[in-house]
Parts: C-alpha cells; sequence; structure tokens
C-alpha cells in the first residue's frame, strides 16, 4: 500500500516537473521564432498573393467578405503596398501616402501618414510580411501560441500562431489585440485576424503567396476616371 503511494507521488512529481519544464521552454521557442523570423526577413525584398478580407461587425451580427490580389514591396528601408479588389477598390499605400480609390463612385480618398504616424501604419503592414522578429517585439507583447497547419491554396503549410498586443496605447484604442499566422521560412503571414475594443473583428487570409518575384505594380495602379471627386 505505502508502495502504491510512494508510486504515485513519484508519478505526480514528475508530472509536475515536465510540466515545469514546458513551462520554461516556452520564452526559449518564442526567442528561436523570432530569430527565424529575424533571417527569413534579411533576404524578403516582396510578396505578392490572393487576399480574402472577412469585416465582422458585432452589433448587427454581419460578416462582409471581399476578395482580389495584394503586394508588399521593401524598397531600401521602406515599405510600399497595393491592393485590387473585386468590388471596384484599390488601396496604395507608398512614401507616407495611404490612397483608396472607390470604383463604383470614382471617389479617392487620401491620407498622409508622415513622422511617427507612418512608423505606426508600417507596423501594420510588416505583420508576418518581411517584418523581423526583432522589430516585432519592439513593437507588440507576443504570446506564441504554438503551431497550425494552414492552407497557402496548394498546399498545407506549418505556421506559427503569435498573438500581438501593442505596446501603443493610441494602437490599443483601435485593436485590442490582433493574431497572426506566420510561415516562418518564408517570413510571410498567411492569415490576420485584428480585434476591436467593439467585439468586431477583421480577417485577412493570403494565398498563393509569391515570394521575391517581379511585380507588375501596373496591376495595383489607380486610375481615376477623368477627376476623382
Amino acid at each position: 500500500m505505502r508502495a502504491t503511494i510512494l508510486s504515485k507521488m513519484l508519478c505526480a512529481s514528475l508530472a509536475l516537473a515536465s510540466l515545469a519544464a514546458n513551462a520554461q521552454a516556452k520564452p526559449d521557442r518564442l526567442k528561436s521564432v523570432l530569430a527565424q523570423m529575424d533571417a527569413a526577413s534579411k533576404t524578403f525584398q516582396s510578396a505578392e498573393a490572393s487576399i480574402q478580407k472577412q469585416q465582422y461587425e458585432k452589433i448587427v451580427h454581419d460578416t462582409t467578405t471581399q476578395s482580389g490580389t495584394t503586394y508588399v514591396q521593401r524598397i531600401g528601408s521602406t515599405t510600399q503596398m497595393g491592393a485590387k479588389f473585386d468590388n471596384g477598390q484599390t488601396v496604395e499605400y507608398k512614401g507616407g501616402l495611404f490612397r483608396l480609390y472607390t470604383a463604383g463612385t470614382n471617389h479617392l480618398d487620401q491620407y498622409s501618414s508622415k513622422g511617427a504616424n507612418q512608423a505606426r501604419f508600417e507596423t501594420y503592414l510588416t505583420l508576418g510580411f518581411g517584418g523581423s522578429g526583432s522589430d516585432l517585439a519592439k513593437a507588440w507583447t507576443i504570446t506564441d501560441q504554438g503551431t497550425e497547419k494552414l492552407s497557402d491554396g496548394s498546399r498545407a503549410v506549418e505556421v506559427e500562431k503569435l498573438d500581438l498586443v501593442s505596446r501603443d496605447p493610441s494602437v490599443r484604442n483601435n485593436f485590442t489585440h490582433i493574431t497572426i499566422w506566420v510561415d516562418l521560412a518564408r517570413d510571410v503571414t498567411l492569415k490576420q485576424q485584428f480585434f476591436t475594443p467593439s467585439g468586431d473583428t477583421q480577417t485577412a487570409i493570403y494565398t498563393n503567396i509569391h515570394l521575391n518575384q517581379p511585380i507588375d505594380l501596373k496591376n495595383f495602379a489607380i486610375h481615376c476616371k477623368g477627376k476623382c471627386s
């Protein structure tokens, strides 16, 4: 009887020791993840992909979906991006200027993100698209939620699921946290989910990702019909 009790105590002690070891290993795992992103970021030049965006509004329990193509390109120390959606909207970010064109109304919105706002805006652009792990850790408090398998359109890819809370209070006013699913080998994101204080979510899913290949920027150019309103 006593031997049985001692045996159970020993098993319990070993189980607790194993759990403690796993808990201690988590920081090392995150450190390794960020180091892999650092290494892959050095060779990142551009990415082009199919994109599906889902906007969920909690108050009306409604989800709207947009599909299209997008790109992110590093030019020197700056990053630019563009996206063209099937609903006639074109998005462009270049040189600190964000532009949104809606073909149906021939309307162009423009926002400048020069200075501190530019750095803040570009932290969103590089969430898993060429951004280094070191820069990610400077801007966000990161929780590593382990590995998952996601489809890249043609194959299953192992990705690291990272939950991010911004170190900037003004960003947290817009998004309480952001979850990204990163292909560490390529330093590209296959999925992003943004959570707002009101309970709304914005989800982006990327497939058919082409890495470091020439991008025809004419496909993402904004063409107003005459004069934009």
